[in-house]
């Protein structure tokens, strides 16, 4: 895609109070109390701030950690790996390449046959864009990772 993915004032300044402090301050949302925890629908998530790329449905499990988790991005220059220290203990961090968003962290944990990580995400940090409506949205190029995927999941995004 040729689309430029960044961050703008005129981004931040459309972000709710709680994806401001999600993506800019670094903050994690309750577990089990955000929006995609649970979602099941055939789609993809973007940044909330930047617009760009980041997991698709068809890598999203249920983790029962409360929070979206994915086994991998759907491209990894889209996402950051950082050590944070916080908390007294040392994990990775995970933020938008291009839109610097806070967006969780990578644990180990993950499925084993999915390659073994977890991306533990915060929805508010999330923009899902259904199946049904990728090419309308400039998602186009993404349709591809849906391929295969039964009619009842296409019809479910619909």
């Amino acid at each position: 895609m040729t689309q430029e993915y960044r961050k703008t004032p005129e981004a931040l300044a459309r972000l709710t109070p709680q994806q401001y402090r999600v993506t800019q301050d670094d903050v994690t949302e309750p577990a089990f109390r955000n929006q995609y925890w649970n979602n099941h629908d055939a789609g993809i998530y973007v940044d909330v701030v930047s617009g760009e790329p980041l997991f698709a449905s068809v890598d999203k499990f249920d983790s029962g950690s409360g929070w979206p988790s994915f086994t991998v991005p759907i491209d990894a220059a889209n996402v950051v790996q950082k050590k944070d220290r916080s908390w007294g203990m040392t994990r990775t961090e995970v933020r938008s390449a291009h839109g610097d968003s806070h967006l969780g962290h990578v644990f180990d944990d993950g499925p084993a046959e999915a390659g073994g990580l977890r991306y533990c995400i915060n929805s508010a940090a999330l923009r899902f864009v259904p199946l049904a409506e990728l090419e309308a949205e400039g998602y186009g190029d993404y349709l591809a990772l849906f391929e295969g995927t039964t009619a009842s999941t296409k019809e479910n995004a619909r």
